[in-house]
């Protein structure tokens, strides 16, 4: 799947997190669940439906013990009077929280960005960095709560249409400063800008620090995708003619059989780890964002001794990053890798009566479907779960 995010009002964390889960609902348990894993005290994220009298989506709201986070959206920086936080507390916050570690990769990486910039402007390493505006509760649960929504989304891929720049300034720990702020600056090198006339603080620290992280292209794709969902996420800020929201397009590619992105390949052997605990680590690497499939199977080794044979399949920009996570999750010293050409058959995946069901078009013109086993599990006893199958999979089959 592609996303294009369409900034029409500009982007902020807050945006960018009601975007996605106004566009894919069933997302909204995992991205409130993540916020809840944090170690803040009585924070709590709440996705509103929202509208401006013109167009209608979501929005987000971040409270804590009765306080509402109502600054902090887009349009506004955080004042002064903000809770400082250092890079390393905030870092180690999110390793501690019990979140998915390809969530906790995700928003470490966010916040490593912001970190970057902040040293550049204020000349200080990196590791030295104390947030101010971005290091209050709310923004550490934006960025948790959009890294959430960025592995469950699932998107291979990401594009973004120009940002506006906006103007004057805006108050800030440090005093007043221009807009684009200087760190937010650092961050939109590279991507698409453009001066729509209307001031003020358009694209937050927060959220040029999420893109800089999806490093997305700068236009949509130009072979032929199926619209699959869109969505609108808005800030709290009114603007004089538009509507203040950032709008996703969610693509899938058309065609029978084509060529798809290149996928990396990555393979190891394990002869030392206990096969209980390699279940466990192998089913983290399934679940983790950017992977596509974990296959193994057993073989002899040197000496006789029975090998584990471990083959992961993995979008290519993150074949890195998994390869950290087999580290990580496995006792293999080294790994083979990769990048194989594949060719692919026009999918897509939608939900009926509560099952997901993946469909695709063959040469020939036919459709074939699968429902999801999960999804099955609570139908009943076989006869039904099978009956409950042939529903959803017919349902899949005839939709256009």
């Amino acid at each position: 799947m592609h996303i294009h995010l369409d900034p029409v009002g500009g982007l902020a964390g807050d945006m960018f997190v009601a975007a996605v889960v106004d566009s894919f609902p069933h997302l909204e348990a995992d991205v409130l669940a993540a916020v809840a894993a944090l170690d803040i005290d009585d924070v709590a994220l709440e996705v509103l439906d929202h509208s401006d009298g013109v167009l209608s989506g979501r929005r987000v709201r971040v409270t804590r013990a009765g306080r509402t986070d109502t600054q902090h959206s887009h349009g506004a920086s955080d004042g002064p009077g903000h809770e400082h936080r250092s890079f390393r507390s905030i870092r180690q916050l999110i390793e501690t929280a019990p979140l998915d570690p390809t969530v906790q990769a995700r928003a470490i990486d966010i916040f490593s960005h912001l970190a970057t910039a902040e040293g550049r402007v204020h000349g200080i390493d990196p590791a030295d960095v104390a947030f101010h505006e971005v290091g209050a509760w709310d923004s550490i649960a934006d960025i948790v709560a959009a890294a959430a929504a960025i592995v469950a989304s699932g998107a291979a891929t990401w594009s973004t249409g120009p940002l506006p720049l906006g103007g004057g300034t805006v108050p800030t720990a440090h005093g007043e400063l221009p807009v684009p702020a200087p760190a937010t600056a650092l961050l939109l090198e590279g991507l698409p800008v453009v001066d729509d006339g209307v001031g003020g603080e358009r694209v937050t620290p927060t959220g040029a620090a999420i893109l800089r992280s999806l490093a997305p292209s700068s236009a949509r794709p130009t072979a032929p995708h199926q619209l699959v969902t869109s969505g609108s996420g808005f800030g709290t800020r009114t603007l004089p003619d538009r509507s203040n929201l950032v709008r996703i397009l969610a693509l899938e590619p058309m065609g029978v059989v084509g060529a798809a992105p290149s996928v990396g390949v990555i393979e190891f052997d394990i002869d030392d780890q206990p096969a209980e605990d390699l279940a466990v680590g192998l089913d983290r690497l399934r679940d983790a964002s950017g992977v596509l499939d974990v296959i193994q199977r057993v073989a002899f080794g040197k000496k006789g001794r029975l090998v584990t044979e471990v083959r992961v399949l993995c979008e290519t920009a993150a074949i890195d990053r998994v390869i950290d996570l087999c580290f990580l999750e496995t006792t293999t010293l080294g790994v083979r890798r990769s990048q194989q050409e594949r060719t692919v058959l026009s999918r897509s995946l939608n939900e009926h009566d509560g099952v997901r069901v993946k469909t695709s078009q063959r040469p020939d013109g036919s459709r074939t479907a699968k429902a999801d086993i999960d999804d099955l599990a609570d139908a009943g006893p076989r006869t039904s779960r099978e009956a409950r199958r042939r529903l959803a999979e017919d349902q899949g089959r005839k939709r256009p």
